[in-house]
């Protein structure tokens, strides 16, 4: 049998064996029956990708999950914060809920480039461009020099404009 139907074998069995487990277990952390059905369908998905032999099908989906869950809730702070920011807006904002769509998901994957970079230079680009701190003051703060400041700002937005 090829090794991808034996991948495939596996996983069904390891689907059959320890979805409603995992499902639970995601709705005890979730709160909602429906946010942990489609975590663990993504919990599932990703165990799919995967191409080597699982050995211990609990302590991977569980692994899996808990980055499932951080994304979660790491999403759903940005659309309160994005929902928030339009409503202190002083007009109605005339976008469509597409555009509303891809902005909150353009937004989702900024923050989560943003968290590759070493803490020093993630801070730096958002007082930046957030709070339109100075590079002067950004480099008094953090205790670095204008020229360090400079660097760690554009390796930032090089991170943001190049990504795939």
């Amino acid at each position: 049998m090829p090794a991808v139907t034996l991948h495939y074998a596996q996983v069904a069995t390891i689907y059959h064996d320890h979805h409603h487990w995992l499902q639970s277990w995601l709705r005890n952390r979730l709160g909602s029956a429906s946010d942990a059905a489609d975590l663990a369908h993504d919990t599932f998905v990703r165990v799919l990708a995967r191409d080597d032999t699982i050995r211990e099908p609990r302590a991977l989906l569980t692994t899996i999950a808990q980055g499932m869950v951080a994304n979660f809730y790491r999403r759903r702070d940005i659309e309160l914060a994005y929902e928030e920011a339009l409503a202190a807006r002083p007009e109605p904002h005339g976008m469509s809920l597409e555009e509303r769509a891809i902005l909150l998901e353009t937004l989702v994957r900024i923050d989560a480039l943003l968290a590759t970079l070493p803490a020093p230079v993630r801070q730096a680009f958002l007082l930046s461009q957030l709070d339109g701190v100075g590079q002067e003051e950004i480099a008094a703060r953090l205790g670095v020099s204008l020229a360090t400041v400079k660097r760690y700002i554009a390796k930032a937005m090089l991170l943001c404009c190049f990504a795939d």
